[in-house]
This record gives C-alpha cells, structure tokens and sequence, in this order.
C-alpha cells in the first residue's frame, strides 16, 4: 500500500458534516481534510500493517485525515527523537495532539516515551507539556517498566499538584487525564491522586459554544469498578 492508496481510502469515508465542522474551526493550520471521525481513522489504521515509510509520508500529507493515519501507522521501535521533537511542534489541528501522545498513541510504546515523557513535564511549549500528560496517561497503564514505579508517579503527582493551577486549559486537561491514570493503579497511587482531584475539581473546558460536561477526575478515581478491583486485589 502506498500514499495515493490511503488517500483513496480515506476518500471513499468522506464525510461533508465532518468537512463542515471542520471549515467552522478557528485554525486548521493550513490543513484539508476529508471529514473522517478519528473512529473511522483508526478503524482504517488497523487494516494498514505499521509501515515506516508510509506513516512518516501520511504525515507529510496536507491531509489532516492522512496526518492522523500516519500517527497511528507509525513503528514504535523505529520513531526517533529527532522525529518526535518535529512532530510536536505541528499539532495544531484538530485531534493530532491527542493521536500523538494518547489514544493508545504509538509514540507511547517507543523506547524514547518514558524519557521525551520527563523532559516536556518540565518545558515551556504548551505542545510539548500537553504530550508529556498524554505520554504518562499512557504509560501508567505499563505494568512492566520499571522506571513506572509508585516513587515515580507519586512524584509526578506532586508536581501536578503544584502546577496545574497556572497552566492553561490544554495542558490541565492532559494532566488531568494523566492523574486519572496514575490513580487507577493501586491504592496508595489512588489516595494520591484523590487528595489532588479534590482539590482542583472538576476541569471545565467548554470552549466555542460548547456544552459539555466538565472532566471530573475523582469521579473515574473513585468508581465502584474501581473500588472493587482494589479489593480484589487485596484478597
């Protein structure tokens, strides 16, 4: 499969309400786009086998819809820093920021994720604090990193504590997410991360005439599934 062969399969799902919405948006950074839900993206991902060459060309595409599948289609084994510090500056539109960092992100499974996860908690881009959010969202649910220890996500925690007060919307967001996360692990990370939930409250990012329910993380960090699993656990 080739460029012209995704771009035609992406055509065939053209969607004129999704182009539509699309037009209405404030900044679409130069980018066309077919109109194509990120649920029909990564369904045609799937039936694409993780090609290299072909992700980093999706992602050369004007396509927003093609930038997406690149993303999604990339080898987690191949992805380099250089690539990654590239990438993050060009996620203006739409959905790529989340496809980047979380969504099951690819970048997540790299060997450099828990490392570029670490460096951008700490830098002054809005892009690259977002994706360090999205990256640790993604990595609190690896079991078999060593370097994911309750030490590391309890520091991480503190430093969302102390930060996410002054950040703006996109980026309390991605910590929130991240804080949902951690807190899903154990108990002592749950209890954790509950202090902070309650303490923040409930992240309102309506924004354009939305309405939307506001993002409410010690609801997830205190759900009976939740609950349960963690007694589970402890039997």
């Amino acid at each position: 499969m080739n460029l012209t062969d995704v771009l035609a399969i992406v055509a065939e799902h053209q969607n004129e309400r999704g182009i539509s919405n699309w037009l209405k948006m404030g900044n679409t950074y130069g980018l066309k786009s077919y109109g194509v839900g990120l649920t029909k993206l990564r369904k045609i991902a799937k039936k694409i086998v993780r090609n290299r060459q072909l992700a980093l060309e999706c992602w050369e595409s004007d396509y927003y819809d093609l930038k997406v599948i690149g993303l999604l289609i990339d080898e987690p084994n191949k992805i380099t820093l250089e690539q990654a510090e590239k990438q993050v500056e060009d996620l203006g539109a739409g959905m790529l920021s989340h496809v980047f960092s979380a969504c099951d992100a690819t970048l997540a499974k790299s060997k450099i994720a828990f490392d570029l996860a670490v460096s951008w908690q700490n830098s002054d881009s809005i892009p690259r604090k977002k994706s360090a959010y999205g990256l640790l969202y993604e990595l609190s649910k690896n079991k078999r990193d060593k370097r994911l220890s309750d030490q590391f996500f309890l520091s991480t925690i503190s430093l969302i504590n102390q930060s996410i007060d002054n950040e703006p919307k996109a980026v309390r967001l991605s910590m929130g997410s991240a804080l949902m996360g951690i807190g899903k692990r154990n108990r002592t990370l749950n209890k954790a991360a509950i202090d902070v939930a309650e303490r923040v409250g409930a992240i309102d990012f309506n924004e354009d005439g939305k309405k939307c329910e506001p993002f409410d993380i010690l609801k997830h960090l205190t759900s009976d599934y939740l609950t349960q699993k963690f007694e589970a656990n402890d039997r």
